[in-house]
């Protein structure tokens, strides 16, 4: 998938749902009530239990949606991940080398970063977009409000912070788009599999971003 590609994603739907499971027939759950809520763009984190495994269902049952990985920490987890059919790459941490493997391969690769250094030197390895994480802890959406003037040409993702509440605000701060997992996933409603009450969560948070 070209970057150019995943950017028109990001722009038409907003809002990533990130699925950290512990089991996983829950993280196929997970993903699946997200997709019935609307979602169409997934992140399985990579230290999910099975994640190989649940990226390749995941591609084959949702072939609508748009699934990627994230937690990738080196080179060879990345591979992995690419051969199980992710579509898109973030990471918590700036690597150039790794960035520059994945741009030589055509996939997508959002690394995380905090500091304008930080975003910067992601975004000139050849990141296709940059994940400020974790946002709520240097000022959630002012800190992007206040990063537009200097690095405004930068697509920015903030994860850590959003919440179905304030995800509208990250938008209209200057966010190209907002992740969100625990939010969108309660425990209490994964541990007693209500799949229908997180699919409405989705749909409430894409009809707030329109």
């Amino acid at each position: 998938m070209s970057a150019q590609f995943w950017l028109s994603q990001l722009e038409q739907h907003r809002a990533i749902a990130v699925v950290r499971a512990q089991e996983l027939s829950l993280g196929r759950q997970m993903a699946l009530a997200a997709a019935c809520g609307g979602m169409r763009l997934i992140e399985i984190t990579w230290n999910s239990d099975g994640a190989t495994e649940l990226i390749a269902q995941l591609r084959a049952e949702l072939p609508t949606c748009t699934i990627g990985t994230g937690t990738l920490f080196n080179l060879q987890q990345m591979q992995q991940a690419i051969k199980s059919g992710a579509q898109f790459l973030f990471t918590p941490h700036v690597d150039e080398a790794l960035i520059q493997a994945a741009v030589a391969l055509g996939i997508p690769i959002i690394p995380g970063a905090l500091s304008p250094t930080e975003i910067v030197t992601a975004w000139a390895s050849g990141a296709s977009c940059v994940k400020v994480f974790p946002v709520q802890a240097v000022g959630g959406a002012n800190y992007i409000r206040s990063l537009q003037a200097p690095l405004g040409h930068i697509p920015l993702i903030p994860t850590g912070g959003v919440t179905l509440d304030n995800a509208k605000e990250f938008l209209q701060a200057g966010a190209l788009a907002v992740g969100l997992g625990s939010q969108l996933f309660p425990k209490q409603l994964v541990a007693a599999q209500d799949w229908l009450a997180i699919a409405k969560l989705a749909t409430n948070l894409l009809q707030q971003l329109i």
